[in-house]
């Protein structure tokens, strides 16, 4: 199997795991688990997909994926309580997501043979959409747009790295390793030592 495809999966299972443990602390049954790990899991790669046209979404050409996303949803839906901060639990996933999605939609758009500046935008995508969705349908100030905190910027540094990478002649595994440990090594140092970007603060006009 391809780098795309097993990165996919990858990023499946921990993207579901963050949409059902954002489902435990919405308090829905288990439809909504199923729905939520569903929705976070395969939103990125599925506006991936069709924004690249390609001839079929992921998921749709292999329905293993949803396989995971549910396995993800019932694990988390039996064991949720054993959690002590689900919140931070969703967030550090949702980092860990990250660091494989973005290499993910790398991987898929290097595949159709994008321009480079694609191939970053699709990172970007495949790693933050699930999330956004996620936060949004569950009523959530979403992580991508939390003040300050790098997230889509990381996503977008990561996949400029692997393209680096790539140009100074690492190979394809190398490249989107580099991207995927640059992504969540800044997302990670965000969250644990507070890196961020400015933030616009309102100044009273001069008189």
């Amino acid at each position: 199997m391809s780098a795309a495809p097993l990165l996919d999966y990858a990023a499946v299972w921990v993207f579901a795991l963050t949409g059902a443990l954002t489902a435990s602390r919405a308090q829905l049954d288990i439809v909504g688990f199923i729905f939520l790990a569903g929705l976070t899991a395969l939103g990125g790669g599925t506006m991936r997909d069709l924004l690249l046209d390609r001839d079929t979404v992921f998921w749709i050409g292999q329905p293993g994926y949803l396989a995971v996303a549910c396995t993800a949803a019932l694990l988390i839906f039996f064991t949720a309580h054993l959690v002590e901060s689900r919140l931070r639990w969703v967030v550090w996933l949702d980092a860990a997501a990250l660091g494989v999605a973005v290499p993910a939609g790398m991987a898929a758009a290097l595949a159709d043979g994008q321009p480079s500046g694609i191939v970053i935008v699709m990172g970007v995508v495949t790693g933050t959409l699930g999330g956004l969705m996620r936060d949004v349908v569950a009523n959530e100030v979403p992580l991508v747009l939390t003040q300050g905190e790098l997230y889509a910027t990381a996503a977008c540094a990561g996949a400029g790295a692997g393209l680096i990478a790539a140009a100074l002649g690492a190979g394809p595994t190398a490249a989107l390793a580099t991207a995927g440990v640059v992504t969540t090594a800044l997302r990670a140092g965000s969250l644990a030592f507070g890196w961020g970007l400015p933030i616009y603060r309102h100044r009273p006009p001069r008189s």
